[in-house]
């Protein structure tokens, strides 16, 4: 395996792999969810199945309707729509309307959810019965960000309405706990302080105990929240023009400055940020095709890498992920493609056929052996290139214990 770090002003320009062709019938579609799961669908975690239709309204199978689930033709002028499933991975049912913003899974079930630019957040139940929608509510704006607590019975999330709201599974009873001065971009639950934060462009983060509208502790930041991860008590947010903060949440209610502050290594504005599972760094990827793995300690580790680009072409990072147990990580790009890859070995693991569109968020569950991907616009070309009849598509991938598991003995370590 080539090692993913290069020589500066070079990069690996490895062949994209070819596309798999579109499924053209429901057997394959059948094959597909036989492949995932292995049983048909029906059931469910929350007791009793989706009635027809979904429960978000949609019509149409599981896993939809073979080819024309992502259409075929269209009107002129229309751009052709294309199936991204070029992964046989299973198609989540009822996905939302427009583009997705963020995607969460409980700690403790196989439940996912998901926030979109159509002001929704939907959740969904995982099983080996299948994908079962089941439960959506929406943000007065376009939903941005989305987390369970972890305990799995709570879903937090933020959106353009400057919003943080709450929505109790078991009851499904939902609240607003808070209030921002501008889009809420990030937010988690932090339970080990029954607290939940969130990061706003209105350059605060702030905490809220659920109990009163107004927040507990407010902090100031240099810039408006791009990205941030909860790990506790590692707490990393990333904010405009690239500048980094690290807090130590066991001790912020004594010292609420940053346990660290500055700017990320790299060139271009910062688009996600992720902690190890550690909690000894975290990793940053930028606009630019770029990600940065950083030790908050031990910076003699540091170091970058160049990825989702073409030979024409430069991606954002628009995700990035930690396996739970493996310590490997995953990144989405701009390009269509997300890739596994193992830090501490510096190289990459898993590429995965490209999308056609980007992918613009990825996760995996708390088990680690499913992968769940969207696929949307990214607005990467501004609103004029955010075709209505584009496929906004939430998959799922059975991880292989092979495209995560770290491969020891091939460390060259090359400092770029």
């Amino acid at each position: 395996l080539k090692p993913f770090f290069a020589q500066e002003g070079h990069f690996w320009r490895w062949r994209r792999p070819p596309r798999v062709p579109r499924p053209g019938s429901a057997r394959a579609n059948a094959h597909r969810h036989a492949a995932m799961f292995g049983q048909p669908a029906g059931g469910g975690l929350f007791g009793g199945g989706a009635p027809a239709g979904g429960a978000f309204g949609g019509s149409g199978g599981m896993f939809g309707g073979g080819a024309a689930a992502f259409g075929g033709g269209g009107l002129v002028g229309q751009p052709q729509i294309k199936d991204p499933n070029t992964n046989q991975s299973a198609v989540v049912p009822s996905p939302p309307d427009d583009g997705i913003s963020a995607i969460a899974w409980s700690p403790t079930a196989n439940i996912l959810a998901a926030s979109s630019w159509d002001k929704s957040v939907r959740i969904w139940e995982v099983s080996p019965n299948g994908v079962v929608p089941k439960m959506a509510y929406n943000h007065e704006g376009p939903a941005l960000c989305c987390s369970f607590s972890k305990d799995g019975q709570r879903l937090v999330s933020g959106g353009c309405d400057n919003k943080v709201r709450m929505k109790v599974l078991a009851t499904q009873q939902e609240q607003v706990i808070g209030q921002h001065d501008a889009p809420v971009k990030e937010v988690f639950c932090v339970d080990e302080m029954n607290m939940v934060v969130s990061g706003s462009w209105d350059k605060t983060l702030r905490f809220w105990n659920c109990q009163q509208p107004t927040p507990i502790a407010t902090l100031n930041l240099p810039e408006r929240v791009y990205s941030m991860d909860v790990k506790f008590p590692l707490l990393v947010v990333g904010c405009a023009d690239r500048h980094l903060l690290v807090y130590n949440l066991q001790n912020i209610q004594a010292n609420p400055q940053p346990y660290k502050q500055g700017q990320t290594a790299l060139k271009m504005q910062t688009r996600t940020v992720a902690c190890f599972p550690d909690k000894t760094g975290y990793a940053v990827g930028s606009i630019e095709g770029r990600v940065s793995i950083a030790h908050i300690e031990d910076t003699s580790n540091n170091f970058a890498f160049k990825c989702h680009r073409s030979n024409e072409e430069i991606f954002a990072v628009n995700s990035i992920d930690f396996h739970p147990s493996m310590g490997t990580f995953s990144t989405c790009g701009g390009d269509g493609t997300f890739v596994f890859w193992d830090k501490e070995n510096r190289q990459r693991l898993k590429q995965f056929n490209s999308c056609g569109l980007p992918v613009t968020a990825g996760k995996f569950n708390a088990v680690g052996d499913m992968f769940a991907y969207a696929v949307s616009y990214d607005w990467s070309k501004g609103h004029e290139s955010n075709h209505p009849s584009l496929p906004k598509a939430l998959m799922i991938h059975k991880v292989q214990e092979a495209e995560v598991k770290p491969k020891p003995g091939t460390n060259q370590r090359t400092r770029r």
